[in-house]
């Protein structure tokens, strides 16, 4: 049995544990922009920014050679050539140029016997950091890439100071020809890998919830098509009539009233359905929910008597306020009813009811049908991605819904039984009173 904390068991006078743990704590660091990046980024429905590839990857260097590897004083190894090529790769050229800057500076700062080498080195691996960076991006064998990267990375340092150390170079052989190669190669596979894997399954999803909320509003639209038909007509109807002059001036001022009434409702339909259909920018603010409610709802009511559904909402008290993304609470909200709508199709007298109801420190919102329900094993898989209980759906509709609440800190319920309709309630904390 091999005891790993006997110092007997070496890298010629370097124990085997402090290297492990040395080269465990360099591949930490390597992962931090993957880590970073699902963690900041699982709630937002946007993709990383260049920013945030130039602030992790910042600090994943500083970290890396504040706490680098050494196994002779003032030479320290670390996944410097990691985070600069990733942050090239995810960055761009200007990422590169200023993790350059901050390397140069503080390798500077730290000094000692390897800075003068650590220059050295960085001029043979920038100019190939710009070549494969080029290369990847423009190859479709990126794995090769990426191993030739890992390869280059622990070739070129170990290369220059054989030329410059070889008496460091042999004195610590296995050290050098191991433990830097494997953080090095091991490092820019997992970082590059998973991090691109996160990035594509994001790219996906918010794909998908394009889709989702370009069907949304394709469904809308064509019960728009209806609504605002009939203001239109009414308002064509009495111009005619005004254009006539057989009515006197009491009658003929009313028939204005009642049009341009007639045009201010159509108005505020074509504004609400633009609310929906154009991109929004997520941010949080105060907001009234009963009034977000209440433009939903007029919003799908043409929607539900297209489809043969009654959809009312019980008395709603006003000032109710929450904290979120408008364009993503009223999303949401279409999302759920329009869900709601189509689940009683199908069902002799259709109907949606939304309540309200107000409790000390939150809301809840009760979107209930009397739809064809869900089992028990739909249930369980409702908000998951890509599961829907529609033939045609994508599911991304209710996952989308879903983070949105959890992004504003709420939290969603459902009960439901085939053939017993659905109930969703929605808990949302209530904002501060202050504005």
């Amino acid at each position: 049995m091999v005891n790993l904390a006997d110092d007997s068991i070496s890298f010629k006078g370097v124990g085997l544990l402090p290297v492990i743990k040395d080269v465990l704590l360099q591949l930490l660091f390597a992962l931090m922009p993957f880590v970073a990046y699902n963690i900041y980024y699982r709630k937002l429905t946007v993709n990383y920014s260049r920013n945030f590839i130039i602030i992790i990857c910042s600090l994943c260097m500083l970290l890396s050679m504040t706490f680098a590897s050494s196994v002779q004083s003032g030479l320290i190894f670390d996944v410097r050539y990691v985070i600069m090529f990733f942050g090239m790769l995810f960055g761009g050229f200007a990422t590169g140029a200023i993790l350059l800057v901050e390397f140069l500076i503080y390798r500077l700062y730290i000094g000692g016997v390897g800075m003068i080498d650590a220059v050295i080195i960085l001029i043979f691996t920038y100019p190939l950091f710009v070549l494969l960076s080029f290369l990847y991006h423009r190859s479709k064998h990126k794995l090769w890439i990426i191993f030739v990267a890992g390869i280059s990375f622990s070739l070129i340092p170990l290369t220059v100071l054989y030329i410059t150390k070889p008496d460091y170079i042999m004195n610590y052989f296995l050290f050098n020809i191991l433990a830097i190669p494997v953080t090095n190669s091991l490092g820019i596979w997992l970082l590059v890998t998973l991090f691109n894997k996160s990035v594509s399954d994001k790219e996906l999803y918010l794909r998908y919830i394009q889709n989702e909320k370009a069907e949304a509003v394709n469904h809308v639209a064509a019960s728009l098509a209806h609504e605002v038909r009939n203001p239109l007509t009414t308002v064509l109807g009495f111009l005619q009539l005004i254009k006539s002059g057989t009515f006197p001036q009491e009658k003929t001022e009313r028939f204005l009233e009642i049009s341009m009434e007639e045009i201010r409702r159509t108005e505020q339909i074509l504004s609400e359905y633009l609310s929906i259909s154009k991109p929004h920018l997520p941010f949080q603010q105060r907001i009234e929910l009963t009034a977000h409610i209440q433009s939903v709802v007029e919003l799908m009511t043409s929607y539900a008597n297209m489809s043969n559904v009654t959809l009312s909402t019980d008395s709603l008290k006003s000032n109710l306020y929450i904290s979120g993304s408008p364009a993503e609470l009223k999303q949401l909200l279409v999302n759920f009813i329009k869900n709601a709508i189509e689940a009683c199709k199908d069902v002799d007298n259709g109907m949606v009811n939304i309540t309200v109801y107000e409790e000390t420190d939150q809301v809840a919102v009760e979107i209930k049908d009397n739809g064809v329900g869900m089992t028990p094993e739909q249930l369980s898989r409702l908000g998951s991605i890509y599961y829907s209980t529609k033939m045609s759906g994508t599911g991304l509709g209710l996952t989308f819904s879903y983070q949105a609440i959890r992004a504003m800190n709420g939290s969603v319920s459902v009960r439901s039984s085939p053939r017993s309709g659905t109930v969703f309630l929605i808990t949302l904390p209530r904002a501060n009173l202050n504005p």
